[in-house]
């Protein structure tokens, strides 16, 4: 019988004779498929067997006699009808009617075969007992190949047909329904399947084989359709789940969590635009309209991508360690487009909270599941991290969040994240607390703006926004309250390091910490914690950018004492010794109880009395300025004290003061940095003691503040000099002593009113403005104000009026700009050779020690000789600058001065005979 006329005798059989001549018939029209060469003769063929023989087929013998036999050569005929689309697609157009129905009959033969394999399917799913995959193993494989195809070329369509795609877009429409329908019966069919522990090699295989081509398939269809798109992931998982124990191994787990991943990040990118768009169409409210439809369902798919990640990294931890530093960065882009990030859209509130449902809340759960694992400690608590300006927000974020979860942690979970590595074959990692740290100091900007988040709630109150140093330093402080005591010491380290690096607002950071650290501890903790802050005080020299993070934190920590523990550190650190001075000039003597205080004031007086007595006795020797300068900064401690028991006190520093005043010579201010020095300080002792002054000493500190100001002295002394000048509106000028002061005082403030240093400038209009508050001399105020300019910035500063608001744009740029200015200061400061950071905090680190005497430096003979030339230069020429002083107000030298001097002619003369020996 020819094929012919088999197939027409077999299209009029009944479904009885059908399943009668089954096993005759089914391998002859199966050998006839295998060697039909057209497509119309192969699908012919093919729909008589799956529509009138696949029906009486058994599931045991599906695979034999069926599928293995006749979806080989299905799959090669769609490959075949694909490329000759491609052949001739170049001819189509609609003038070309032979092209055209050629390639329309090509996409109808393409339709019938998937239906045919949706017949199959159905056949397949018609039995009571799910399948074993080895009874249908040629089944899946082949399906999955066309749908691949199939959806390839649905993809690709606009390209395929350049332009002429309206002439077959109907039919494109039908594929790609067929598919969709073949695909939703494929998953249902594999999803009643299930493999027992004993399932064999093949079986784990073509299970991992399905989950890959449907993975692959994902890719494709990620834009086509949303709910075929999710669907698909929802069966990739839940297959990976179901067969967990056979497939785990065997799974390509990095692109699984890097597809989603990608599709994550794809799904919120959409939904951000989606927003945006809606928010310049003004629709943010139009709940009914489609574009709101078309946000909700992205966000659907931004939230469902985010769970099923979170899921899936839950499961298959153990295989997904390679991959954390992915997930690191995804949680930083997600993060970096909400509020308060600088580079954050700003959205519709609606659209806003719903976009973080979607996306913000799932990252919470993602970094749950992410902290146990020791990559991503590793990747997050990387050190030398650089990230791109608007993902080191999210990064700080990211340690706060961190902090936040660690309470609930087991304890390998807290070793991990608390020590930092511990030894030299780990990946190195910081201690949590102080990437915290490092990563608050990167975020420069976002503090200058400053940032606002949501503070916690208290007392039932609403939330308040907050800085991020707020916000950091809560989060910090209820963390070290849960702290177990192992990781106590870390802490300390930390905290300390924090303190002696060089951005202040980090160190006023680790200040807050270190204080709530006191407080929540015992007395003892808080005595320890003084004792080594006060030490390293002592340890550091004046110009050391520390001492001033130092001081604050020792004066910030004194108020946590016991009054006993005040007592214990004046035993320790007794300021009758000059050495220890350096400690308590950083103190408020009004954080001690009354008889500490009293013991400190006595001791600060008697050891300042006992120095400038010295100092008088000697002559007055300019090398021993720095000693008196050094009793005027405790002074000026202790003056500050508005306490009536201390006024006997008060009075000894005003004696002392007035001694002072009568011996500064204005030009020998201008000559020796260190009298400038001493000049400031006496100016802000005057300031505070301005009412017991006397009017000479008034008039002298004029003088000599009028000497110095025009030569652009330190901003300092200027500085102290309008505390002073501003101090003097409480003083009513006798009649006999305004002629001496109130001019030199008009032209001290008109002066300084007119400096063109902003800093300056706006400290003296501070200053102006508070003396013409409370002084009764109003002829100053008019005399100081002479220049037209003057007065209009007064009265602006007055009437607060703003002379150019800077925009939000500009200043945040500004910012940007100023912040890399800001770092290389800080670096130049930090890379000098043995910083004196790495000093103090070795000494810190040794403090149950006793410290060390230094090492003195080696220096070359010439530096030597250089040193001490310039000493004895620099006393001449203060000798030489007292004597004309004291000849211009006829006070005779002493007797002993000539002889004095002519021993160190002699002396002179020795060294200079010795040099030419």
């Amino acid at each position: 019988m020819s094929q012919t006329t088999l197939l027409e005798e077999v299209l009029q059989w009944s479904q009885d004779t059908c399943r009668q001549e089954l096993k005759s018939v089914l391998p002859k029209l199966t050998s006839l498929h295998h060697e039909s060469e057209s497509w119309d003769d192969h699908i012919r063929i093919l729909k008589i067997i799956t529509d009138m023989f696949l029906p009486h087929i058994g599931l045991s013998e599906l695979e034999n006699e069926c599928f293995s036999k006749v979806l080989p050569k299905v799959a090669k005929m769609f490959d075949k009808l694909l490329e000759e689309i491609s052949n001739q697609v170049a001819g189509l157009s609609s003038q070309n009617t032979e092209v055209r129905t050629l390639l329309r009959n090509i996409l109808q033969a393409m339709v019938q075969i998937i239906d045919a394999l949706s017949t199959c399917v159905r056949h397949v799913c018609s039995f009571e007992e799910a399948p074993d995959l080895d009874a249908i193993r040629s089944l899946p494989s082949c399906i999955l190949k066309v749908l691949r195809d199939t959806f390839q070329h649905c993809k690709e369509s606009e390209v395929v047909y350049c332009g002429r795609l309206s002439l077959v877009a109907d039919l494109l429409q039908g594929l790609f329904r067929e598919a969709y329908s073949l695909q939703k019966g494929l998953m249902e069919m594999l999803d009643r399947m299930s493999l027992n522990s004993n399932a064999s090699e093949e079986e784990v295989s073509d299970i991992v084989t399905v989950i890959h081509s449907l993975l692959d398939i994902c890719s494709i269809i990620s834009n086509l359709d949303i709910a075929l798109h999710a669907n698909t992931w929802r069966f990739i998982i839940k297959q990976s789940l179901k067969h967990q124990s056979l497939v785990e191994e065997h799974l390509r787990h990095g692109d699984i969590s890097r597809s989603l991943c990608d599709n994550l990040l794809a799904s919120f990118s959409s939904c951000l635009e989606l927003a945006e768009q809606m928010k310049h169409a003004g629709l943010q409210d139009a709940t009914q309209s489609p574009e709101y439809k078309l946000f909700q369902k992205t966000t659907k798919m931004c939230r469902f991508f985010a769970n099923t990640l979170v899921h899936y990294i839950k499961e298959f931890n153990s295989f997904l360690t390679k991959y954390c530093s992915s997930f690191h960065q995804l949680y930083l882009q997600v993060i970096s487009k909400f509020p308060p990030s600088l580079c954050a859209p700003v959205l519709p509130s609606r659209l806003s909270e719903e976009l973080k449902v979607a996306a913000l809340v799932p990252m919470e759960a993602l970094l749950s599941q992410l902290m146990p694992l020791r990559p991503f400690a590793e990747a997050v608590l990387q050190q030398d991290q650089r990230f791109s300006p608007e993902c080191e927000l999210p990064q700080c974020l990211l340690l706060v969040s961190v902090l936040g979860q660690l309470a609930s942690q087991p304890e390998e979970v807290l070793q991990l994240w608390y020590k930092g590595s511990q030894f030299s074959e780990e990946t190195p990692r910081l201690p949590l607390f102080q990437a915290v740290f490092d990563s608050f100091r990167r975020c420069c900007v976002e503090r200058n703006v400053p940032v606002l988040l949501p503070g916690v709630m208290m007392k039932g109150q609403a939330q308040s926004k907050v800085t991020l140093h707020h916000h950091v330093c809560v989060q910090l402080c209820a963390n070290v309250a849960a702290l177990p005591n192992g990781y106590f010491t870390m802490l300390e380290h930390c905290l300390l390091k924090a303190v002696l690096q060089t951005d202040t607002q980090t160190a006023l950071l680790a200040t807050d910490v270190w204080c709530f650290t006191a407080r929540y501890g015992t007395a003892e903790l808080c005595l320890h914690h003084v004792l080594l802050i006060a030490q390293l005080v002592k340890t550091c020299t004046s110009e050391c950018y520390q001492l001033s993070h130092l001081g604050l934190l020792l004066r910030r920590m004194v108020f946590l004492m016991t009054p006993n523990h005040q007592m214990e550190l004046v035993e320790r650190f007794p300021p009758s010794q000059m050495e220890n001075l350096a400690v308590w000039r950083h103190i408020l003597l009004r954080a001690l109880s009354h008889d500490t205080c009293l013991h400190i004031v006595t001791d600060v007086i008697a050891l300042s009395q006992k120095v400038l007595t010295d100092w008088q006795n000697g002559g007055y020797k300019l090398g021993q300025v720095d000693k008196v300068n050094t009793v005027l900064l405790s002074l000026l401690m202790v003056v500050r004290v508005e306490s009536s028991s201390e006024e006997q006190c008060v009075l000894s520093a005003l004696r002392m003061a007035t001694q002072l005043w009568l011996r500064m010579c204005p030009n020998q201010v201008q000559t020796y940095p260190v009298l400038q020095h001493t000049l400031q300080l006496l100016l802000l002792i005057s300031a505070t003691l301005v009412k017991s002054l006397e009017p000479q000493v008034i008039v002298q500190a004029l003088v000599c503040v009028a000497a110095l100001v025009p030569h652009k002295c330190a901003d300092e002394v200027v500085l102290a000099a309008l505390e002073f000048l501003a101090s003097l509106g409480k003083v009513f000028v006798p009649h006999d002593s305004q002629n001496q002061i109130l001019p030199r005082l008009s032209s001290l403030f008109g002066v300084l009113l007119a400096d063109r240093s902003w800093l300056l400038h706006q400290h003296a209009l501070e200053a102006f403005s508070h003396f013409a508050e409370i002084t009764n001399h109003e002829e100053v105020i008019s005399q100081s104000l002479t220049v037209e300019e003057t007065k209009t910035k007064l009265v602006n500063y007055l009437s607060k009026t703003v002379n150019a608001q800077e925009d939000v744009e500009s200043r945040l740029d500004r910012l940007k700009l100023e912040t890399p200015v800001i770092k290389q200061h800080n670096e130049r400061l930090e890379t000098k050779k043995e910083t004196a950071a790495d000093k103090l905090a070795a000494e810190a680190a040794a403090d149950s020690e006793p410290c060390p005497k230094r090492a003195r430096q080696e220096t070359s003979t010439e530096e030597e000789y250089s040193r001490y030339i310039h000493t004895a230069e620099s006393a001449l020429k203060a000798l030489q600058a007292l004597a004309k002083g004291e000849a211009s107000t006829a006070a005779p030298p002493p007797q002993w001065l000539v002889s004095r001097l002519q021993e160190l002619q002699t002396l002179i003369s020795q060294i200079s005979t010795a040099q030419q020996t």
